[in-house]
């Protein structure tokens, strides 16, 4: 690779200013990785590197070739394989670092070499044991070479925030002499404050030599909670490069969170004046993906991501977004790639929230049917977290709704096989006193339970929607398992827990089956209907 062959992605479009658009320097597959629980292997990593040019980022640094072989072969490939977003490669300010990370991306379309060196007064010191001469010149010398291979190098001084302004200036100014395209002035530890950022890049912009030569970036680490608020105070303050993760994954407390730091672009561009190319409609994909990949959940209450971050559950929240989103929500779930807003059921809901659901569910109930209900339904959010359809519709039927009937499990029994199909036979009890077993063989464990559930209940049922999710750490963890199913032309819902995520999925297949039975029962029986109760 030569700087001819691997020139910058400079990607302005005719019309654009590059000063009203902010770079998304996306690390996920580099710091993020490297943060505990989060390894991910090299067809992991790719299919996250696709899915990252996907969203739309400007640069994506693939990881640290010097590494190990594994991790220099997933840039290597990374390289070869994404054709419009850049491909950045780590490298330490050591030769071995540079020539490593310049055969990573010999391939790649559009490449950057990433060189760091620690410059704060307590790294000099007792991380590398140089002088401030030493740091210029090793980091000088570390450019021209990587210069000799990418024409786009970027310089981060690591620790930038804890070192001394006028000898940054200096690095900078020596750095942008030497070649460097774009300057990162990261906060390592989570140690400054948004004023703290304002002020250094103001000083930074004003004072490096060439200042106009190079892009100001930020990388802004979680210690104190503060990354995305100084990110984007950085960016406030000149930096037009924000180097970020998906979900906030990093070292210690994470790194600052892409969807978070785009959003905020996009929702207050007023006061910004500024924008990303992010596609903002697969942020939640693209997060979700990260989470599949990794086997690490987002926290419920993840800003534009999290399960709750469009959820509500207040009866004062959900009566104000019955009459207009925007008194409660500053941006759609829709513009995330989020499908809708919720409006959590519990023991904070409202009236006019548990009609809509209601009504959604089928059931139709007039002012009085619902004073009924409503005070059934507080009573049963007293004494349980979640409600569930199932539970609603209980109630909107007069049943019990901690009823499990009626059919019941009484035996589950599986077994599959590397390379061949599962079984399952299971022994079920109805509350007329039929026991019924049946034996089925399905592509797995899961499929062959809801195939044997399905002969020995005479349902027929098809599978539109499976999600399993640990609910606590361990070998003794509990499984959550929820399935919507399709019969007769509506979608059902069924959910349980267990420590055998099988069983989990029997119970949860059974209560659907028992719902579509009740409401059957419900519909035909000759008995009076409830009263002003439509279903």
């Amino acid at each position: 690779m030569t700087p001819e062959t691997a020139q910058p992605n400079d990607n302005d479009q005719g019309g654009e200013s590059a000063e009203d658009r902010v770079r998304i320097f996306d690390t996920t597959l580099r710091d993020g990785e490297q943060a505990p629980g989060f390894s991910m292997d090299r067809r992991a990593k790719l299919c996250m590197a696709q899915a990252l040019e996907a969203l739309g980022v400007d640069i994506l640094e693939a990881g640290f070739p010097q590494a190990s072989p594994d991790d220099f072969a997933a840039v290597e490939e990374i390289a070869r394989t994404l054709r419009n977003t850049t491909v950045c490669a780590l490298a330490r300010c050591q030769n071995g670092d540079i020539d490593t990370s310049a055969r990573a991306l010999e391939r790649a379309r559009h490449a950057r070499i990433h060189l760091f060196l620690s410059t704060s007064p307590l790294h000099r010191e007792h991380k590398l044991g140089m002088s401030k001469a030493q740091v210029l010149d090793t980091a000088v010398a570390s450019i021209e070479r990587a210069r000799k291979y990418c024409a786009d190098v970027e310089f981060s001084a690591e620790d930038a925030l804890r070192t001394e302004p006028e000898f940054l200036v200096e690095v900078f100014s020596a750095a942008i002499a030497a070649g460097a395209t774009t300057l990162n002035a990261p906060d390592t530890v989570g140690y400054t404050t948004p004023a703290e950022m304002v002020e250094l890049f103001t000083y930074l912009r004003r004072h490096v030599r060439d200042a106009h030569k190079a892009v100001f970036s930020t990388h802004c680490h979680d210690d104190l909670g503060m990354a995305v608020a100084n990110s984007l105070a950085a960016v406030s303050a000149g930096a037009r490069q924000v180097e970020c993760t998906i979900n906030g994954i990093g070292e210690r407390a994470g790194n600052a969170a892409l969807e978070e730091i785009v959003m905020a672009l996009k929702v207050r561009a007023p006061h910004f004046g500024l924008h990303t190319r992010i596609d903002t409609r697969k942020l939640y994909p693209t997060s979700r993906l990260l989470t599949q990949v990794t086997g690490q959940a987002v926290p419920r209450n993840k800003a534009v991501v999290g399960e709750n971050a469009f959820a509500h559950e207040s009866g004062i929240h959900q009566h104000g977004m019955l009459k207009h989103r925007g008194t409660y929500e500053i941006m759609r779930p829709e513009d995330v790639g989020i499908a809708a807003t919720t409006l959590v059921l519990g023991k904070h809901s409202g009236r006019h929230a548990l009609r809509q659901r209601l009504e959604a569910l089928g059931h139709s109930l007039d002012d009085a049917a619902l004073d009924g209900v409503f005070k059934l339904f507080k009573a049963l959010a007293d004494r349980k977290r979640d409600i569930r359809d199932e539970d609603l519709e209980a109630l909107a039927l007069g049943l019990d709704p901690d009823a499990t009937g009626p059919w019941r499990l009484d035996q589950l029994n599986t077994s599959s096989h590397l390379g061949s199909s599962a079984s399952a036979t299971v022994k079920l009890i109805h509350d007329d006193g039929r026991k019924v077993g049946e034996a089925a063989i399905g592509d797995g464990p899961v499929d062959a339970v809801l195939r044997a559930i399905e002969r020995a209940t005479g349902t027929d049922m098809v599978l539109t929607r499976f999600q399993v999710r640990a609910m606590s750490e361990g070998g003794d963890a509990q499984g959550y398992a929820q399935l919507t199913a399709r019969h007769a032309r509506h979608d059902w819902n069924g959910s349980s827990v267990s420590t055998d995520i099988i069983e989990a999925t029997a119970h949860a297949a059974l209560a659907i089956v028992n719902r579509i039975e009740r409401q059957g029962i419900e519909r035909h029986a000759n008995a009076a209907p409830l009263q002003g109760v439509s279903v």
